[in-house]
């Protein structure tokens, strides 16, 4: 059962022992804004003041439709939607479980009397799971209005509704300020937040400002990925109020073993510390009470909580795309891109006055930088399903940018948002498709920014998703030189060379298209024009791509006509993978980027689902006459070359189709 915020802060954990008066006596202050408001209201005679009005429950009822369309909005697919309810469904039906019933002046149906002959059986307590949650650091909450901390923490107790749970780290950092002035700064932002949290429905949210410690000594490190100076020095003041649905609340600082005092501390290290200790990769030993940290039974390591996102709301936003700021990168396959991305943010900054160059521009790009670093440190340690999200307050809370918010060199408006019209939340809707709002393969130029009559400027959405993501292998490999057509009779690849794994190749290809391949025929087609292949992870994904002649063109004239047409033979992407893990774009993005900037081409039939998504990232097609095939092309200026558009129609009527069997050609 949940309790009432009158008794909750009465079953604080044992840890609370080690508080000093001042924390204990703050706590006591923060007991009636759990859910916002005192357990019960009075008017000014000190009469309890009467139910809920009608319109405080048509407000409710709006609350409530605009949450289920904003789920409705994120659009998401019966793929999606299986992935969804297989992770989040079992934390739903718990947490439905434990709220306390309706009653609305109806008796509920397992309410009513029931006649059993016999003894009747008792029900079997199931073991309980642990909890999906999400790590998320606030930065500078201070700096939010009231409004937007409401929108924010609205959108948090609706992922609690979703079945996330929301463990908030705050970042407010000390500066100049003396440390009286701070822990006064640290107590309001969490006097505030407890208070917008418990605005928006119940159980509200609890302060776990006595679980986070610092070693007294340095802390024996046992792993690479483990080192660290604070940790979670007592479970219970997580795990108790997770367990009963509570958001909790972790104010920036740590129990110093050796002072016996609370001091100020990084959040980050908050973050990791919290990552660790879900994940049970918590091995230093420095814990009090009861800890078991291996499964006796079992002998596996106990995972106090599954941490399914690492999210980052902070003012800057997500990762900037470049410096001259046109939004943020949509998606960070880290495996493969964190040193390039980091190289951009840690290169000199230039002279320029705004952006991201300049004196300024190298502060917000070290900001940046602290958060992708962040990110990649906390997502080492969880497991590859997890993701980060780094996002606005004004995203995350999914509502326009309130008048205190007019510095256009931070937050501009945003793209997407017309007249009155509220765009999809990234948070709401990455957790139901564990993908970004935009796709990462999408062309920057397909995600027009929306202009209204109002002062602003747009631009585009500053969210970024993060994952550990998958190595990406290219043959041959372009940063040493471009991939160029090959001289007539020269060395080029063979999909035979000891380089490619052919048996798990032909497996990526069967179960992308769900019919077999005649590896004979294929081998032989493919023979001399092959252009290169690219792998993500391991065969996860991957494209064949090839250098094809004309029709009615040998190799050597198309190669001194400089006709040989850059072509996408096979796209390929296990099922398993599909509509995750963002594979497709990766892919794509490693061919259009890395293998063929200057433009391919490939072909499709014209009643393929996946034209759509073709479509989307090309640069044109063209439905072939007198055949079932639509032609797409990513060169935006090879229309206005018709003897190369001529080249493209011909290659892509021609090619022969492997098949091993007689349905339709792909």
């Amino acid at each position: 059962m949940f309790v009432r915020s009158s008794s909750v802060w009465k079953k604080a954990p044992s840890a609370a022992q080690c508080h000093s008066r001042t924390a204990v006596s703050q706590r006591r202050r923060l007991s009636s804004a759990e859910n916002g408001a005192p357990a019960g209201k009075t008017n000014g005679n000190g009469h309890r003041a009467p139910n809920p009005s009608s319109a405080e429950a048509k407000q409710k009822r709006e609350l409530d439709r605009e949450f289920l369309i904003s789920v409705l909005e994120s659009s998401a697919t019966r793929r999606d939607a299986k992935a969804y309810l297989q992770t989040f469904g079992s934390s739903l039906a718990s947490a439905s479980a434990k709220l306390p019933p309706k009653h609305d002046g109806i008796r509920a149906v397992t309410e009513t009397p029931q006649f059993v002959q016999g003894l009747a059986k008792e029900p079997v307590d199931e073991v309980d799971e642990a909890p999906h949650i999400a790590i998320v650091k606030l930065r500078e909450p201070q700096a939010w209005d009231d409004a937007l901390l409401d929108g924010v923490t609205k959108t948090l107790t609706q992922l609690r509704d979703l079945g996330l749970l929301s463990v908030i780290v705050l970042d407010c950092p000390m500066g100049q300020a003396s440390p009286e002035d701070w822990n006064q700064l640290v107590f309001q932002q969490t006097d505030r937040i407890l208070s917008a949290i418990g605005r928006h429905g119940s159980p509200g949210a609890r302060v776990v400002d006595s679980g986070i410690w610092r070693a007294g000594e340095e802390p024996q490190n046992l792993s690479s990925i483990t080192p660290a100076t604070l940790f979670v020095g007592f479970k219970k003041a997580f795990t108790t109020p997770l367990k009963h649905g509570h958001i909790l609340v972790v104010p920036p600082r740590a129990y110093s073993q050796s002072a016996l005092s609370f001091k100020e501390s990084d959040s980050n290290e908050i973050v990791l510390a919290l990552a660790r200790f879900f994940s049970g990769l918590q091995f230093n030993g420095q814990v009090l009470g009861d800890e078991t940290l291996v499964d006796n039974a079992g002998g596996r390591l106990l995972r106090r909580a599954l941490v399914d996102r690492v999210i980052v709301i902070d003012p800057l936003g997500g990762i900037p795309l470049s410096e001259q700021r046109h939004g943020a990168r949509v998606f960070i396959n880290l495996e493969e891109e964190f040193e390039h991305v980091q190289g951009a943010l840690t290169t000199p900054a230039k002279d320029a006055p705004t952006g991201l160059g300049g004196a300024a521009g190298g502060d917000l790009k070290a900001k940046h930088l602290e958060n992708l670093r962040l990110v990649k440190s906390t997502l080492a340690i969880l497991p590859s399903t997890a993701s980060a999200v780094i996002t606005s307050p004004v995203e995350a809370a999914n509502s326009r940018i309130q008048n205190s918010y007019t510095d256009n060199t931070v937050m501009d408006r945003v793209a997407g948002e017309v007249g009155t019209r509220r765009w999809q939340n990234p948070l709401i809707h990455n957790l139901l498709t564990d993908r970004p709002i935009y796709s990462a393969s999408l062309p920057i130029g397909r995600i027009k920014p929306a202009y209204s009559t109002e002062v602003a400027k747009p631009r585009m959405p500053t969210t970024t998703l993060a994952k550990k993501g998958l190595p990406v292998t290219i043959f041959p490999d372009p940063r040493p030189a471009p991939w160029l057509p090959p001289k007539p009779g020269a060395p080029r690849l063979r999909l035979t060379d000891t380089c490619v794994d052919l048996p798990r190749l032909i497996h990526l290809i069967n179960d992308s298209f769900s019919r077999k391949l005649d590896v004979e025929h294929y081998l032989n087609r493919v023979e001399d024009s092959l252009a290169g292949i690219i792998i993500a992870g391991e065969y996860e994904g991957g494209a064949i791509l090839t250098w094809e002649k004309p029709y009615g063109m040998d190799e050597g004239a198309a190669y001194d006509a400089n006709r040989l047409v850059p072509y996408l033979d096979k796209f390929a992407v296990l099922k398993k993978s599909q509509g995750a893990g963002g594979v497709a774009d990766i892919v794509f993005n490693a061919m259009v980027r890395d293998c063929f900037p200057g433009g391919v081409c490939w072909r499709s039939r014209k009643n393929n689902p996946v034209n759509k998504w073709y479509f989307e990232r090309s640069a044109g097609v063209r439905k072939l006459r007198e055949s079932n095939w639509a032609m797409f092309w990513t060169n935006p200026n090879i229309s206005l070359d018709e003897d190369s558009m001529r080249a493209y129609e011909d290659v892509c009527r021609n090619v022969v189709p492997s098949w091993a069997d007689d349905k339709q050609a792909d």
